[in-house]
């Protein structure tokens, strides 16, 4: 999340709104969002249950790892409802995702 945080004023050009949505509830991401300097520039939105990353399909079981079900990284542009992009990670790496990599893929 820090190359979105980073590059906050690019993105700012290009999107109405910048969100991050994770597997956990909302008291972890908010310290996350605190830490990483996101409070004002990126909207955090817990997914504690996982019900969206279900919803959306990127869902990824990590139970036997002791972790459950968990969202897979991925970037997205939604416009008036539609996904008009969708990056998704390959694996644990971060780069499809981060920014601004992420950012140039979605112009």
């Amino acid at each position: 999340m820090v190359g979105f945080v980073q590059n906050y004023d690019e993105l700012k050009k290009k999107v109405d709104v910048s969100a991050c949505t994770a597997v956990n509830d909302v008291f972890v991401l908010t310290a996350w969002g605190k830490d990483s300097k996101a409070d004002g520039k990126i909207q955090m939105l817990a997914d504690g249950s996982a019900e969206f990353a279900k919803k959306i399909g990127l869902e990824v079981d990590l139970t036997a790892r002791g972790l459950g079900v968990r969202s897979r990284r991925y970037s997205m542009v939604v416009q008036d409802g539609v996904v008009k992009s969708l990056n998704i990670e390959e694996g644990t790496g971060v780069e499809k995702v981060r920014a601004p990599r992420a950012m140039c893929a979605l112009v």
